[in-house]
């Protein structure tokens, strides 16, 4: 009996499927269709082929995720991908998100290896068309989202109880409402699970760190001589960070332009600007401001893998009252933890109010602001430069009633190192709750009623960031023991010295807030599906015509809170943005109806040839209502061989965020700024370009790149906003060759097109828009003027009020579309002396484009990185598992195939024309082989053990320097979510089952 369990469970852990689908970052400067099946003698118990797109419900009907109908003979048109929980299990996966983001034509989205603009959820991004564009399921029904973008936090999915994981490709508005643009993933989990399922898991990497512990306990009954079923799983697992100066390639930032040292303009000693000497930095030694600097080396503060804790709980039952009524329902609970930690806090290129007489100003400082800052005779216009004798008669002034009292402005960039690193908890608690019944009308008619209620409500807690109006009072001070403003126990700040200068006793004033926020969702959903046949056939086959009709309600909450300081701009140092107070909702009622109809079986040529239509007219209470439909079929001339397709009109109404997010200033990307250094003095009409968005005149030439690779952008929602319209169509072929035993293939193309897409443009965009050509670059066309730039420095970064930077404002004016193949072969064989199972799932992506409008580049970032790209896209990826069986012992071998990718052709041309660009060792990746080994002992009948090595040959990741991408995806010199960061790893899992 066992060496048929272990069959089962070894075989289904292969990949099957016919096709694969594929929070503002904080500051670092200042900062399915089943195919031919064989003959069931060929088969184990519980294999699955290359596409098993269905599991039995309850009721012995077949649930298939993509389309509405239940039939047993049901055979849906559009590819399916099953992932089994076999599989998840020889990945050692503790969440979705990990195992995910592994898939060909899946693109990483943000996760556990994204650290510095994680906002404390894990989403999937299926094909790159983002993840707000695919739909996540739990058995079918859609589940409370994370926060206003209306995305699922992939970290509550209970994984212990998943049977499988289908992906559907292509649009499926139609049978399941908006955000199924790219398409679906439905969690599927057992509904008839009997007895109790202990499993314990701990991994560590080869360097002794990163340490990730999971328990899963499951048990679960059968009623009333299997009327019913009711189970529950309850799941705990905790993970240690893994920092990025533990790794020999993350132990400093590596400039992408310049291979040297980079890291963050906001360092330690400070720098300051100094009109008409750009940003100097503070030389210790000689107690004087010099222009050389030293950039602050944030990667050590950095995490490869972030600190998460979760526990949950998830249960379900149903039971059967008779053939025409059976009651059901399921409850979720989660709590999860997830702790960002990044570098030290600090001025981030703040405008500051400084008397000259401030206590730990030097000698030589003093006379460099005084001279150059300070203004002395505020009644004549301009400023009227002091004599050193002038100075002199200020440094003595104490008091804001003394006539030589003088003050300067400067924009301070200083590390608090001396307060260690900033650190987000996020802590988000779920529930989500379904009930419903169902059963049969007649032999062949069925309904299903049901509805879910859920809310999430994640809380982020931020400490050792310290507050710009604490920092501002502190530093107008002419004592070293009292600050001018003294009414809340301020503690003069010593910014003018080298680490260690700020004092325990300043710091307690400057980070004595914690300051904290809150995002709350809920979703209600209320729906009824009647679903089957009336007996009626076409002329040529047997089957019935199948129909699926019903409607549905939703209504959609969401707000965020904050406290004071977080919805204040500039307020907390190095938050990136504000978060102003924020709400909306809307509600969508919808009706929907389905055909399935086989046209033609069993005849020549016709062993079947199936018609599948749909349509569903949804109504939202914002953006009104829209019609969705699809047409498709498949078939099959002969036994062994099936050909398919699928035409979809899908669309997607805009989301709370997209439609209400007030207008704030956060942080973005760019390297190369066209108005930084030496260039604009000797262009006059580049001078006057840089002069029109608000850089003062004597900051010309002077002006700094971004600093740590980041600038000011402002965006915020749309109220005006429609819906985005979709094509998709897929085409392929299922293969199962009666002359190969065990072997099966299929073939699909997939096209997806989005129109008025609800979109933002890119930095690059926006900057190309007015720098282009920069002989033809006009000061006062919108394209430049737009752009605002730092009214102290001229540059692109710093405080959000002094410098509001690139607007990227959302509009229906884009364009996204993307295109390619999937391919999936699985072969089985019994050697004799072991039974081998192999699979291979590959995609390789045409294209996938993106424009902000009719005006803007149409950008393709397939196999190409850089700022505009966010996540790496290869053009083509695969996994490869060998699977050998000898007796007790399976021994697994996953082969992950990365292709090799390159720096953006465009942005490298945008980077030459404004006079940089990367070093050529970082403008290519090279192509990326993984091999994971597992190997599982069934010891008995009841326990085994399941050992695996991550990374076999401890393969480190390409380095590409820090500044060349998205900050989220682009940490730690490399691409972490891409590829592995933390080295080998080891794996151990025990489990009982009784």
């Amino acid at each position: 009996m066992k060496h048929v369990i272990r069959g089962r469970l070894l075989t289904t852990s292969l990949l099957v499927g016919a096709s694969m689908l594929a929070t503002p970052a904080f500051a670092q400067t200042g900062s399915g269709n089943a195919p031919v099946q064989a003959p069931p003698a060929e088969q184990e118990p519980g294999t699955q082929t290359s596409e098993s797109t269905s599991a039995e419900t309850g009721g012995g009907d077949i649930v298939v995720t993509g389309t509405l109908i239940r039939n047993p003979n049901i055979v849906a048109s559009a590819p399916v991908s099953v992932i089994s929980q076999e599989e998840v299990q020889l990945r050692q996966a503790n969440v979705a998100e990990q195992f995910l983001r592994e898939l060909p034509g899946v693109v990483p989205s943000i996760g556990s290896a994204v650290n510095n603009g994680n906002g404390g959820a894990s989403f999937v991004n299926l094909r790159g068309l983002g993840y707000n564009r695919n739909l996540v399921l739990l058995d079918g029904a859609r589940v409370a989202p994370a926060g206003l973008l209306g995305a699922v936090d992939l970290n509550n999915i209970p994984l212990a109880l998943i049977e499988r994981t289908d992906i559907l490709t292509g649009g499926a508005s139609t049978t399941y409402g908006a955000d199924a643009v790219s398409g679906v993933l439905n969690f599927v989990t057992r509904d008839d699970f009997s007895g109790v399922d202990l499993s314990a898991t701990n991994q560590i990497t080869g360097q002794g760190d990163g340490n990730y512990y999971r328990a899963d306990l499951t048990v679960g009954a059968n009623i009333d001589d299997g009327r019913g079923n009711a189970v529950l799983s309850i799941g705990y697992q905790e993970a240690d960070p893994v920092y990025q100066g533990d790794r020999s390639f993350g132990e400093v930032a590596i400039d992408s332009y310049t291979g040297g040292a980079g890291g963050s303009g906001t360092a330690v000693p400070g720098r300051f600007s100094v009109p008409g000497q750009g940003t100097l930095q503070l030389d210790p030694a000689t107690n004087s401001l010099v222009p050389t600097y030293a950039p602050f080396n944030y990667n050590p503060y950095n995490i490869y893998q972030t600190p998460f804790k979760r526990f949950n709980i998830f249960g379900k039952a149903n039971y059967k009252v008779s053939e025409g009524l059976e009651f059901y329902s399921q409850a979720l609970f989660s709590k999860n933890t997830v702790s960002t930690i990044i570098a030290p806090s600090g001025t981030f290129g703040n405008v500051l109010t400084i008397p000259i007489s401030n206590p730990f100003l030097g000698g030589s400082i003093r006379d460099t602001f005084c001279l150059n800052a300070v203004d002395a005779d505020p009644t004549a216009a301009g400023r009227q430069a002091p004599t050193l004798a002038q100075c002199g008669a200020y440094y003595g002034a104490t008091s804001t009633t003394d006539a030589n009292y003088r003050t300067f402005q400067t924009s301070a960039l200083r590390r608090f190192t001396e307060a260690g690193p900033r650190i987000s908890e996020y802590t988000t608690q779920l529930f989500n709750i379904r009930a419903g019944f169902r059963g049969a009308i007649t032999e062949g008619l069925s309904y299903d009623v049901f509805g879910t209620y859920g809310e999430s409500e994640n809380t982020q807690r931020q400490s050792g960031n310290g507050l710009l109006s604490r920092v501002r009072q502190a530093v107008a001070a002419t004592s070293t023991t009292t600050c001018l403003d003294d009414s809340n126990g301020c503690v003069p700040l010593n910014l003018f010295g080298p680490e260690g200068s700020i004092t325990p006793a300043q710091l307690g004033y400057l980070l004595g807030v914690t300051t904290s926020g809150a995002t709350l969702t809920s979703l209600g959903t209320l729906r009824g599906l009647v679903s089957g046949d009336f007996g009626v056939t076409s002329p040529l086959a047997s089957t019935p015509i199948s129909i699926g009709v019903g409607g549905e309600y939703r209504r959609y909450t969401a707000r965020t809170t904050s406290d004071l300081a977080t919805q204040t701009p500039d307020e907390v140092l190095g938050n990136g943005a504000a978060s102003p107070d924020t709400s909306g909702n809307y509600n969508v009622k919808e009706g929907f109806a389905e055909l399935l109809a086989p046209l033609i079986e069993d005849r020549p040529f016709f062993r079947s040839l199936t018609l599948e239509l749909g349509a569903r007219y949804s109504d939202y209470s914002l953006s009104g209502g829209n019609w969705t439909w699809k047409a498709g079929g498949s078939w099959e001339p002969v036994e062994s061989f099936k050909i398919r397709g699928n035409y979809q009109r899908a669309a997607r109404s805009p989301n709370i965020s997209e439609l209400f997010s007030p207008s704030i200033t956060q942080l973005g990307n760019l390297a190369i700024d066209p108005c930084a250094g030496a260039a604009a003095a000797s262009n006059a009409n580049l001078r006057a370009v840089c002069i029109a968005q608000g850089a003062p005149a004597a900051t010309i030439g002077t002006i700094a790149q971004p600093s740590s690779g980041q600038i000011n952008v402002a965006t915020g929602g749309n109220v005006n906003l429609d819906v985005e319209k979709a094509t998709t169509w897929t085409v392929g072929a299922v293969i199962q060759p009666s002359f190969l035993s065990g072997f099966s293939a299929t073939v699909d193309y997939y096209n997806i097109k989005v129109t008025d897409a609800i979109t933002v443009p890119t930095v690059g965009d926006q900057i190309g828009a007015c720098f282009a050509n920069l002989t033809a670059a006009s000061a006062t066309s919108l394209a430049c003027t737009q752009i605002r730039r730092n009214v102290v420095t001229g540059g692109l970064d710093g405080s959000a009020l002094d410098a509001p930077g690139i607007p990227l404002p959302y509009s229906n004016q884009g364009r996204i579309e993307t295109d390619g193949i999937d391919v999936a072969l699985n072969y089985r064989r019994d050697l004799g002396f072991s039974r081998l199972a192999l699979s291979f799932l590959g995609n390789w992506t045409n294209n996938s484009k993106f424009q902000a409008s009719p005006t803007s580049l149409n950008r393709d970032c397939t196999g190409y990185y850089s700022v505009n790209c966010a996540s790496i896209q290869p053009e083509f990826s695969f996994n490869q598992r060998t699977t050998l069986t000898f007796g007790d012992v399976d021994v697994s071998l996953l082969w992950r195939y990365i292709d090799s990718v390159k720096y953006e052709p465009v942005a490298l041309a945008d980077d030459i024309a404004a006079g940089g660009g990367p070093l050529e060792e970082f403008q290519r990746i090279k192509a990326y082989h993984y091999f994971d080994l597992t190997t599982r002992v069934q010891a008995t009948d009841q326990f085994s053990l399941l050992f695996a090595v991550r990374n076999l040959f401890d393969r480190k990741p390409p380095i590409v320097g820090a500044s060349i991408g998205d900050t989220a995806y682009n940490s730690g010199n490399t691409y972490p979510s891409t590829y592995d960061t933390l080295g080998r790893l080891f794996s151990v899992t025990a489990r009982l089952t009784l």
